[in-house]
């Protein structure tokens, strides 16, 4: 931990360190804003100077980094940059004043220096806005705003400074548009008489107030509450009309209650315990009136005699991973790569220590979570705003959303522009969300623009739209490459969380209700747990990874004004806040132990942790899967799962061998395509959601070719099909439209003979199955008749009269342990539909 020693000095003249002490190293003037002048932590104007001195164990900052007086560390490039980057204000103070900025850089009216470039960009980048200001671009000035439209739809509210908001938030008491435009000129709000208004106004029951449960946001409903369980306790007696009194009067002789509850005469005196311990199964107490059953640590009462073992994991807090009952008690263990500490009981991982990235606007900045260090990784960008890392390779991705582009750096020379490589720079339009797949080395990405979600190889040179329909508004999206899986958010109109696999198929909703704004996602890998934040609600929440036992960490809009992003790792969630500009931490289990880990921020967008367990290794396919393009995960939904697909560029399709491209065929030839010979669906879409996967990416399957790198590997194509398509797959049609579409268009008579021909095929294929199946039951079927001596009937003993006792002779001597099911099975074929539609059939031929 790095010391320090701070002496104050007094109408001293600043003649450098030499006055000061003797190994100090930096000397600030002191301000009213500087809180780190001496012991008190009051600073006035009237003090001079003051000198920050080391103590002789102390480390400094690595070489070429400049140290705040609060001890954060900092890139030389933050010192004199016009932004309070320290957080107190010293990487400022001793600046030359004007500023002076570069040949190729521009001088804000605030003295800051931005990109020449940057200017007149509609993107304002001087905190006065003077780079977009009329003088110097002309027009009205007004500032960027990335939902600044031109017209808003039907069901959103334009706010005065252009921007375009959901009619519903208006007027509900938080404020939703930069400017707050959507609560100024709202109506008081009054509550019914049975209702009660909490503080910010707005109302809730009357039975909620006083109820245990923050119902009001501001928690006004819970204030000021009397204890209504006033008698809780063995110090307090309750009485039959209502009545407390303490327990010491009961039995005492004296009439305490009005009714005389408390001096029952059959009662007092008596000790239930000593008959059969009152009936206890653990600990039986004696009281003054009747007894009390009790049990041990680790046991509860199932009834009022009888107790049962507490299951301790039925808390999500009790471990910090893995949970293992006993009976009395519980253990807590760790996955594998992490060790418990032994003070706290956490699970840390082991290896390298993790730290942060995360996207400044302008810039990509990092965060020791052991040492604290802080510095910038990638500078002189426009807009960053989506984030993402491969960590075994050493390199960092990041959406630019002015540039519309994806780019790419390894880490140690990210901070170089000419190693900045561009890896996607056409028809993106707004690219707000990024996921790299570490194992296949491919690229995921959401688009606000066009509404879609694609994928690319890891350099940019193969791309494909997986999701196309059904998003309004997408936004993060997360990757779990070992289970074939992709998850994203959407803010739009129907607010949700949806789930699919890497390859667009088995498309689902995770969440739908009580969500509003989700902004970003991110997966707990090791507690197959998925998080997000919702904006406008104000909570961080989580679902297990199919959606269910659902939990809300955090709800504060105190302390979460407008999260944009998060990141689990350990015990700890880390996320981005626009309104406050800062970045935070806070325990994961009890959404307590808050901290500012970055403030005074330009505009804090996406985050990430680095570290090797945040992607675990696992097995990658040989030479691309074989695929000519796109290889890419499949959802392993049951172990009988394709490992992957094979995917083709946008308007191509697999060709015979499921591997290679050829070009697409016309949407009025689609129905010639063949339906999957081998699918295993999922739990198919929830409502709401556009479909089941054949909306977006219906797959061709088929087991791939022996010689392969994957000779278990099932493939699929991606084409996405037209609603005639989808619905020839599920109709009894389908057959007779594929027959339809290979007979030759110009041959007459075979259009005329065709009903006749396939007449006679489909008697002929009935009459054999007819055969094989009545030869099969004949063979397999053993019958035992049962005369009844005094009952006879008398119009003749037929095949209905018999009692069959089936075995197969698959089953052999094992049958006679299991007769129902195989007399179940005769039955049903006896009286199936094949037999006796075939019977038909032949009827008719005849």
């Amino acid at each position: 931990m790095l010391q320090f020693n701070l002496k104050l000095f007094k109408n001293f003249p600043l003649q450098g360190n030499g006055f000061c002490c003797t190994n100090c190293s930096l000397i600030i003037h002191a301000t009213p804003s500087l809180l780190h002048c001496h012991e008190n932590r009051t600073c006035s104007p009237s003090r001079e100077f003051c000198c920050l001195c080391w103590s002789s164990d102390a480390k400094a900052c690595p070489s070429g980094e400049f140290m705040c007086a609060n001890r954060k560390c900092l890139a030389t490039v933050y010192v004199c940059d016009g932004d309070d980057d320290c957080g107190d204000g010293s990487d400022e103070l001793k600046c030359t004043s004007p500023l002076t900025c570069g040949p190729n850089h521009l001088r804000c009216n605030t003295s800051e220096c931005v990109p020449l470039m940057w200017s007149c960009d509609g993107d304002p980048d001087c905190s006065d806005s003077s780079d977009e200001g009329p003088e110097r671009c002309g027009g009205d000035g007004a500032p960027y705003l990335p939902n600044r439209r031109a017209n808003c739809t039907s069901g959103e509210f334009r706010c005065a400074n252009g921007e375009c908001v959901r009619l519903t938030w208006k007027c509900d008491g938080d404020p939703d548009c930069k400017d707050k435009s959507d609560e100024s000129d709202c109506p008081l709000l009054t509550c019914r008489p049975d209702e009660f208004q909490c503080g910010d106004g707005s109302c809730i029951h009357g039975t909620k107030q006083c109820n245990k449960v923050h119902d009001c946001p501001d928690h006004s409903d819970e204030s000021g509450c009397v204890n209504a369980t006033k008698c809780e306790g063995p110090l307090k007696f309750l009485c039959k009309n209502g009545e407390c009194i303490d327990s010491s009067k009961v039995c005492d002789s004296v009439k305490d209650c009005k009714d005389r509850s408390d001096e029952p005469k059959k009662e007092c005196g008596l000790n239930e315990c000593m008959i059969n311990n009152g009936g206890c199964s653990h600990v039986c107490m004696d009281r003054p009136i009747g007894f009390e059953c009790q049990c041990p640590t680790g046991y509860r009462l199932l009834d009022k005699k009888t107790c049962g073992d507490i299951d301790e994991c039925e808390n999500p807090d009790a471990c910090s991973q893995i949970c293992i009952n006993y009976k009395g008690d519980f253990k807590c263990e760790c996955y594998e790569g992490y060790e418990m500490d032994p003070v706290t009981k956490t699970c840390k991982a082991e290896g390298k220590s993790p730290y942060l990235l995360f996207t400044n606007r302008h810039e990509i900045r990092r965060i020791d979570l052991v040492k604290r260090d802080y510095s910038q990784v990638v500078s002189t960008q426009k807009n960053a705003v989506a984030l993402d890392l491969d960590v075994a390779n050493n390199r960092v991705f990041w959406c630019d959303r002015f540039h519309r582009k994806i780019y790419s750096a390894f880490i140690h020379e990210a901070s170089d522009p000419s190693q900045q490589v561009p890896l996607v720079e056409s028809s993106l339009q707004t690219p707000v969300g990024l996921a790299v797949d570490w194992l296949q080395h491919n690229l995921y990405w959401t688009d606000s623009g066009d509404k879609s979600i694609s994928v690319a190889s890891v350099d940019g040179t193969k791309r494909r739209v997986l999701v196309s329909t059904d998003l309004s508004e997408p936004r993060a999206i997360a990757l779990d490459p070992h289970h074939g899986f992709m998850y994203w958010s959407d803010w739009g109109t129907r607010a949700k969380i949806e789930k699919a696999g890497m390859n667009g198929v088995d498309r689902q909703v995770l969440v739908a209700d009580n969500i509003e704004w989700p902004n970003g996602i991110t997966l707990d890998v090791a507690n197959r747990r998925l998080y997000w934040v919702d904006s406008k609600l104000h909570l961080i929440a989580s679902v297990d990874l199919n959606g269910a036992h659902r939990r809300t960490h955090m709800s504060s809009a105190e302390r979460l004004g407008h999260p944009y992003a998060l990141a689990v790792f350990e015990d700890r969630i880390y996320w981005t806040d626009r309104d406050k500009a800062a970045v935070f931490m806070a325990n994961r289990l009890t959404g307590e132990d808050i901290h500012a880990l970055a403030e005074n921020l330009n505009d804090p967008h996406d985050i990430v942790v680095f570290h090797q367990l945040r992607q675990p290794q696992g097995v990658c396919f040989v030479a691309n899967g074989g695929c000519e393009y796109l290889c890419l995960k499949a959802p392993q939904i049951t172990e009988h799962s394709p490992k992957y697909t094979c995917a083709c560029p946008d308007g191509q399709d697999l060709g015979p061998d499921m591997r290679g491209c050829v070009p697409g065929e016309a949407d009025d030839m689609t129905a010639t395509s063949s339906p999957p010979t081998e699918f295993t669906p999922g739990t198919g879409a929830t409502e709401g959601t556009g479909g089941v996967s054949q909306a977006d990416a219906i797959p061709r399957l088929t087991t791939a070719p022996s010689g392969s790198p994957e000779p278990l590997t099932t493939l699929s194509t991606l084409k996405p099909m037209s609603s005639q398509e989808s619905k020839a797959l599920g109709s009894h049609s389908t057959a007779t439209t594929m027959i339809l579409s290979t007979t030759p268009a110009g041959d007459s008579s075979v259009s005329q003979h065709f009903p006749i021909v396939a007449t006679v095929v489909f008697g002929l294929v009935c009459t054999a199955v007819y055969l094989v199946w009545r030869n099969w039951r004949r063979n397999s079927t053993k019958s035992m008749n049962f005369d009844n001596p005094v009952y006879r009937k008398t119009t003749g003993e037929g095949e209905e009269d018999e009692i069959h006792i089936g075995r197969t002779d698959a089953m052999g001597h094992h049958a006679h342990h299991h007769p129902y099911p195989q007399v179940r099975q005769i039955g049903l074929l006896k009286n199936s539909f094949i037999p006796f539609f075939c019977e038909m059939s032949l009827i008719f031929l005849q």
